[in-house]
C-alpha cells in the first residue's frame, strides 16, 4: 500500500489491460489493411474482368473474415474492463473518453457489419458493382473504427476539449472538434492506420512467398505481391513522414516520454539521436549512473525531430523532474505541492457548498480554477513518480524504428523482382518473406508499448494518474480474470492460427 493505493491491484489490472490490448491489437491492424486489399483486389477483378483477380480477392477475403471474427471477440473485452477495472476512470472522464467509443459502435461498428455480409455472401445474390461497394463499405467501416478509437487514446494521451465539474468531481466535454481535430488525434490516426496497412501487405506477402516456395499458386503469388509491395511501400514512406510528426507532438505534449524514449536524462541543446544503445537497468533520476552502457547518436538530430531547429533544447528527465528554471522548465516536486492545493480547494469546495456558505464555495472554485492543471500531480508520492520505465521505452521504440526501416527495404526488393519476373526464383528474399509478417506484428506491438509505457504514471496526461484510476477491487479478483483471460485469449489465438493455416494450404478456390 502506497498512499491508500494498493499497488498490487493496480499492477495486476494494468498487466491485464495490456495483456487484452496486446492480443486485441495482433488482429486489429490486419483488419485495417487487409480490407483496403481484398477492396483493390476486388476492384482490379471488376475493371479487367480476369478471373485470376476473382479467385485471389475470394482466398484474402476468407483470412480476413476469420481475422476479424476474433478481433471482434477480444475488443468487446477490452472496452468491459474499463468498467470492472477501471471505475474511477471511467466516472471522471466517462463523458469525453465514452463519445468516441459510442460513435464507433453505431456508426463505424454497424457500417462494418452490415455490409460484411454482402460482402461474404452476397456473390451470386448482387450484382458486381453493389458487392464491390460493399467491399469497399467494409474497408471503410473498419478505418472509421480506428480513427473513433483512436481519438479517445489521443484524447489520454493529450486531454483538450473538456473542463472540470467541481459538484459532480468529473471532467466533461465542452467542445468535441477539439478533441476529435487535436494534433495528437490527427497523428495517431494517420501513423497507426498507416503502420496496420504495413503490416496487412507483410501478411500478403509472407503467405505468398510460402506460395512460391512451394511451387504452388505461382500466379496468383506474383499478382498479390505486386499490388501488396506498391500498397506496402507507400504505407511504408508514409509511417515514416507521420512518425516524424508524431515525435513532434510528443515533444511538445508529453517530453518526458520523449525523454524516456532517448534515455535522456541531462536536457541539451543540440540534443542527439541514439540511434542504438544499451541501457544502463542501474540508472535511476536520482543517482550519478551513465544512462547507458553503450550508445551511438547522431548529432543534433533530435533537436530537429522534436523543435523543427537545430542547437534547441530538448528537456531531459532529470530537468522534468528537477527542473530547470533557465529553460522556463517547472519541476516535478512544484506542480505536485499544486497539485495537492488544488485538492485541498476542492474538497473546501464541496463543503462550503455543502454548509450553504456561497461567498467561501466562489473563492474555492476561482482558486481551484488557477490550479486545476496540476491536479493529477497532487496524487503523486514523489517527483520521481513522474518517470516512466525507461529501458521498456527506449527498446520499444526503437525497436519499432528499426523494423519499420527494414519493411521499406523488403517492400522495395519485392516490387524489384516480381516487375522483372523472377521473383520465384529469389530463395533468399522468399525464405526471410515468409516471417515479415511475424515481425510486422512484433514491430506494431511496440508501438503501442512506447506509446502506452512512454505516457506512465498518468491515465490521463497530467490530470489522472493510474493509481486514482482504478476501481475498488481486491487484487485476488483481478488475478482471477487475468488468468481466465490468459487462458481464453490464448486459446483463440490457437484456433485462429490453425484456422487460417488450414486455410491458407488449401489455397484459392479452383475455378
Amino acid at each position: 500500500m502506497i498512499g491508500g493505493f494498493d499497488l498490487s491491484m493496480v499492477n495486476w489490472a494494468r498487466a491485464q489491460f495490456a495483456l487484452t490490448a496486446l492480443y486485441h491489437w495482433i488482429f486489429v491492424p490486419l483488419t485495417l489493411g487487409l480490407s483496403l486489399l481484398c477492396a483493390f483486389y476486388e476492384s482490379i477483378y471488376i475493371k479487367t474482368g480476369n478471373e485470376e483477380w476473382l479467385r485471389l480477392t475470394k482466398f484474402w477475403m476468407k483470412l480476413f473474415g476469420i481475422n476479424f471474427a476474433i478481433g471482434v471477440a477480444t475488443g468487446i473485452i477490452l472496452e468491459f474492463e474499463f468498467g470492472t477495472n477501471w471505475a474511477n476512470y471511467s466516472w471522471m472522464v466517462g463523458d469525453i473518453f465514452g463519445a468516441p467509443l459510442a460513435i464507433e459502435g453505431i456508426a463505424a461498428f454497424f457500417l462494418e457489419t452490415t455490409f460484411f455480409a454482402v460482402m461474404f455472401f452476397g456473390w451470386d445474390r448482387v450484382s458486381k458493382r453493389f458487392h464491390l461497394t460493399a467491399t469497399w463499405l467494409v474497408a471503410i467501416g473498419s478505418n472509421l473504427s480506428a480513427v473513433w478509437i483512436l481519438v479517445a487514446n489521443a484524447w489520454m494521451q493529450h486531454p483538450v476539449g473538456m473542463a472540470f465539474n467541481l459538484d459532480k468531481a468529473r471532467f466533461e466535454m465542452h467542445n468535441f472538434w477539439d478533441i476529435i481535430l487535436s494534433p495528437i488525434a490527427v497523428s495517431k490516426f494517420t501513423h497507426t492506420t498507416s503502420s496496420s496497412f504495413v503490416v496487412a501487405s507483410l501478411f500478403v506477402i509472407s503467405i505468398s512467398s510460402y506460395f512460391l516456395l512451394q511451387k504452388r499458386h505461382l500466379k496468383m503469388a506474383k499478382r498479390s505481391i505486386i499490388v501488396a509491395a506498391v500498397f506496402g511501400l507507400l504505407a511504408s514512406l508514409f509511417v515514416g513522414f507521420t512518425g516524424d510528426e508524431a515525435a513532434f507532438e510528443v515533444a511538445q505534449y508529453q517530453p518526458m516520454k520523449l525523454a524516456a524514449f532517448e534515455g535522456l536524462y541531462q536536457g541539451e541543446k543540440g540534443a542527439g539521436l541514439a540511434a542504438a544503445g544499451i541501457v544502463n537497468l542501474s540508472k535511476k533520476v536520482d543517482n550519478d549512473e551513465p544512462p547507458f552502457d553503450f550508445v551511438v547518436r547522431i548529432p543534433g538530430l533530435l533537436s530537429i525531430l522534436a523543435n523543427r531547429k537545430p542547437d534547441t533544447f530538448v528537456p531531459g528527465i532529470n530537468d522534468l523532474v528537477n527542473g530547470n528554471p533557465g529553460e522556463g522548465i517547472m519541476g516535478a516536486a512544484e506542480k505536485i505541492a499544486r497539485g495537492r492545493f488544488a485538492i485541498r480547494q476542492l474538497s473546501i469546495y464541496k463543503q462550503a457548498v455543502k454548509t450553504n456558505h456561497p461567498m467561501a464555495a466562489s473563492q474555492a472554485r476561482v482558486t481551484f480554477n488557477r490550479y486545476k492543471k496540476y491536479l493529477g500531480y497532487g496524487f503523486l508520492s514523489q517527483p520521481k513518480d513522474t518517470v516512466p520505465n525507461v529501458a521498456v521505452s527506449f527498446y520499444s521504440f526503437h525497436l519499432m524504428v528499426f523494423l519499420g526501416t527494414i519493411f521499406i527495404a523488403v517492400f522495395l526488393a519485392f516490387l524489384f523482382f516480381t516487375l522483372r519476373g523472377n521473383i520465384d526464383k529469389q530463395r533468399w528474399l522468399l525464405l526471410p518473406g515468409t516471417i515479415m509478417f511475424v515481425l510486422s506484428i512484433i514491430c506494431s506491438q511496440a508501438g503501442w508499448v512506447a506509446a502506452e509505457a512512454g505516457r506512465q504514471p498518468w491515465a490521463i496526461q497530467g490530470l489522472l494518474p493510474v493509481t486514482v484510476a482504478r476501481t475498488n477491487l481486491t487484487s485476488g479478483t483481478v488475478q482471477i480474470t487475468f488468468f481466465m483471460f490468459l487462458f481464453l485469449f490464448t486459446a483463440l489465438l490457437i484456433a485462429d492460427l490453425k484456422i487460417m493455416s488450414k486455410q491458407i494450404k488449401l489455397g484459392p478456390e479452383d475455378k
